[in-house]
């Protein structure tokens, strides 16, 4: 029985392929949430004017990796800190964010910031949402597995890269054998 994970990160290209690194992490599926625009195009979301976020959807088995580990890796690879950009995206639809699909979840995940907060991780306040996941759309084809595809593009290099690479040194008993 498989569990999900709705999670905003910045760009979903460089999200998506660190999760893919890590055990019990069934699929990874790029898409948009919490804005107000049905079925929006990548086009509208990076507009900004849809209110959509770049999110991933993790589907796990949570018999193998956790939630709070899923969250682990989530506040170790991107900046939690920074509203509307994560490295050189700037706009509301990179803003960190978590879109929980149950109570447990909400609860998981707001204890997870307290205690981040409470133990200073970071310099500056932590700015991650906090939303229930209403709609979840699925990005265009492109957008799915976007690293495996384009392994040599720039940005993905630049970006994906380093997230993955701390994925596998900093959570090597996680990551997929």
């Amino acid at each position: 029985m498989t569990e999900k994970a709705t999670l905003g990160g910045g760009c979903f290209w460089c999200t998506e392929a660190a999760f893919k690194e890590l055990d019990g992490v069934e699929s990874v599926t790029s898409g948009y949430a919490g804005g107000s625009v049905e079925n929006p195009t990548y086009e509208a979301v990076c507009s900004g004017e849809t209110g959509h976020t770049e999110v991933i959807q993790v589907e796990y088995d949570p018999e193998t990796v956790s939630y709070d580990d899923l969250l682990e890796v989530f506040f170790t690879i991107h900046n939690p800190t920074t509203l509307n950009r994560q490295g050189p995206d700037v706009g509301s639809q990179y803003r960190s964010a978590v879109y929980y699909h149950d109570d447990e979840q909400k609860e998981i995940v707001e204890t997870f910031i307290d205690q981040l907060e409470a133990a200073e991780a970071y310099d500056d306040p932590i700015v991650t949402e906090v939303e229930p996941l209403e709609t979840f759309y699925e990005a265009e084809e492109y957008h799915q597995d976007y690293f495996e595809k384009n392994p040599n593009d720039a940005y993905c290099t630049i970006n994906a890269g380093p997230k993955i690479e701390k994925v596998r040194e900093q959570f090597s008993e996680k990551v997929k054998q």
